[in-house]
């Protein structure tokens, strides 16, 4: 069994696409794989019902934690609990916050991210959600997408593993680019994060 926890801090779309790629007999070196976890920072965040109804695959439901800032950055606690739980892959799938290197250290190669545009244009701190989109209308691009990548100690700067692209017009506003790369995210992530545990 392989076992992947899931990071989120939003409504949680991401994450339930990615449960329900591994929720019918899908297969990774011949051994299940299974969500074991989500955990988020904000106790408000859509993701925790979608966990808890089993993210709308028929599942059980999926346990969450949510935690603070402090439990975050200036503790052992999520590490410890991730080992114990013995997660092979962790998948951010809207998740804010910068990973501690401590965490990084503990799963290296084992934290992937997904960002909506292609990087290493757009990226870096603050660069997330409608921010992304909005500048890549204001400057005038003509293509955007994602890009999936390893996670470091850097906001965006780990090793890609996969990026995909989608045609921009020039009377697309944000919210338009928005839903075009969501549509890629929905697509692409799950295959991807099947790949990267199946070669684990």
């Amino acid at each position: 069994m392989k076992r992947i926890a899931l990071f989120a801090s939003g409504s949680g779309s991401n994450a339930e696409k990615i449960a329900d790629y591994f929720a019918g007999p899908r297969q990774a070196d011949n051994a299940e794989v299974a969500i074991s976890l989500v955990l988020t920072n904000n106790p408000k965040a859509g993701v925790i019902d979608r966990a808890r109804r089993g993210f709308g695959t028929g599942l059980v439901h999926t346990p969450v934690l949510v935690f603070d800032r402090p439990t975050f950055y200036k503790t052992n606690q999520i590490v410890e609990l991730l080992q114990n739980q013995g997660i092979d892959l962790i998948v951010l799938a809207g998740f804010m916050w910068l990973i501690p290197a401590d965490l990084v250290r503990a799963f290296p190669n084992r934290i992937v991210n997904i960002h909506p545009a292609l990087l290493p244009n757009y990226g870096g701190k603050g660069m997330y959600g409608h921010f992304v989109h909005e500048a890549v209308v204001a400057a005038g691009e003509t293509e955007s997408g994602i890009t999936i990548h390893f996670v470091n100690e850097h906001y965006d700067e780990g090793a890609v593993i996969y990026q995909a692209s989608c045609s921009i017009a020039l009377t697309d506003t944000p919210e338009d680019v928005a839903r075009k790369v969501q549509l890629l995210e929905h697509e692409h992530y799950p295959r991807v994060v099947g790949e990267v545990i199946q070669a684990l």
